[in-house]
């Protein structure tokens, strides 16, 4: 099975091409946010780069998140629109896990962070259990002190990865010093990474429909301003 992979929920937009027997190609680009510009025409050099065209896909992989709100939903419109008009199966992924995916094996607890705003990060932990990844925190937004409790907790060997980890890395490792580090190259998110894992799903049967959605986790900026202004507007009217 040949898919298509993309990645657009951070600054990074990444697209990929493989099958069972590994990558074909794979494009990344992390010095913008113009997803809108960048990702079609990504996708379609690496097809040409590839001698391939859009008919010798025979399913889709995207990143749902969390991460950027428009980045995601430029993403999920950019697949959906590919996979709808094909007549293939997509499925989405979540960028943490991918990041997670990255790091493994490891024989411990891998730590997804994803930057997020003021001194909150995306997160979530897995773990390598019987030759699988599997989720043992959520994905959630956290202020990084929480996440630090949490890790502090679990009291294991631990590896962290992503672009949240450059901002806080000094503070991970003061709070908990047997602390690792996945290489620089593995904190970007890796649209093979989201493929491998997507590709094996669709190849059980698993997909998603017209229905999903991104993850977001928290409600976007401008929604959150209106939310805070009709609050203050509704203590004013009260007293």
């Amino acid at each position: 099975m040949r898919v298509l992979s993309v990645d657009s929920s951070s600054k990074c937009a990444t697209c990929a091409i493989l099958d069972e027997s590994g990558i074909m190609a794979e494009c990344t680009l992390n010095n913008k946010r113009e997803h809108s510009v960048l990702l079609m025409p990504m996708i379609e050099n690496l097809l040409k780069d590839s001698n391939l065209t859009i008919e010798n896909i025979d399913g889709f992989v995207v990143s749902k998140g969390p991460g950027s709100f428009t980045g995601l939903r430029i993403g999920m419109a950019t697949i959906k629109g590919l996979s709808f008009g094909g007549n293939k199966p997509y499925i989405s992924i979540s960028s943490l896990e991918g990041l997670a995916f990255s790091a493994a094996p490891f024989d411990g607890i891998i730590c997804s962070v994803m930057e997020a705003l003021r001194e909150n990060v995306y997160a979530a932990m897995y773990k390598v259990i019987d030759g699988k990844l599997q989720t043992i925190l959520e994905p959630t937004s956290i202020d990084i002190d929480k996440l630090m409790e949490i890790v502090k907790e679990k009291d294991e060997k631990i590896i962290f990865v992503g672009d949240g980890v450059l901002k806080h890395r000094d503070y991970i490792k003061e709070e908990y010093p047997s602390s690792n580090f996945a290489n620089n190259y593995l904190n970007l998110i890796r649209a093979s990474s989201i493929g491998e894992i997507g590709l094996y799903r669709l190849k059980e049967g698993i997909k998603d429909d017209e229905n999903s959605s991104p993850l977001y986790l928290k409600q976007p900026q401008a929604v959150r301003e209106l939310n805070k202004r009709l609050e203050l507007k509704g203590n004013e009217i009260d007293s």
